[in-house]
């Protein structure tokens, strides 16, 4: 089976990180059975095109608007999420909607896609998230957890000491995750 994780943002725009955040998260605190890929994606755009297509499931963690409240966690499966990206949140985020479309020009959509985005409370010029959105990312975790469960995949919490050798690459201690 193939299953991706992508986490996607901006580190240097507060809030609009906690994807990438997410995934730094999933990859520090679990380790998975070999079928899954977890990327950080950043801001790339089509760059990802060959890393997300012909995928059985994908999963991706952004900042979404959705005009919740700040830290809510919204999550949307299928046909749901390539409208809601047609809806850039910041200059710099990374164009899904177009990446989604060329997708399903070529046949090689996903069979099965889910979005867990975070409602962000800042999209300043600062690295760190905003509490709430800090306090989402646990509860956003546990529904990626979920899903990738649901897809047959083996979760294991690591140990403190296997978490204790992930790189730590927030510059602000306070909010890191």
């Amino acid at each position: 089976m193939k299953i991706l994780v992508l986490g996607i943002g901006n580190l240097l725009l507060s809030d609009e990180a906690v994807g990438v955040r997410i995934i730094e998260a999933l990859e520090r605190q679990y380790a998975f059975s070999p079928e899954i890929d977890i990327v950080d994606g950043g801001t790339a755009g089509m760059e990802l095109l060959e890393t997300m297509a012909k995928r059985e499931h994908m999963i991706v963690a952004d900042a979404v608007l959705t005009g919740s409240a700040p830290g809510t966690v919204t999550v949307l499966r299928d046909n749901e999420v390539p409208a809601l990206f047609t809806r850039k949140i910041s200059p710099h985020q990374l164009g899904l909607a177009d990446v989604l479309m060329a997708l399903q020009l070529t046949d090689e959509f996903p069979r099965r896609l889910m979005l867990v985005g975070v409602e962000p409370q800042s999209l300043e010029s600062t690295i760190g998230l905003s509490d709430c959105v800090q306090r989402a990312v646990e509860p956003a975790l546990a529904q990626i957890l979920a899903a990738l469960s649901a897809s047959g995949i083996t979760v294991r919490r690591k140990t403190p000491q296997e978490q204790a050798a992930y790189p730590t690459t927030c510059l602000s201690v306070e909010h890191c995750v």
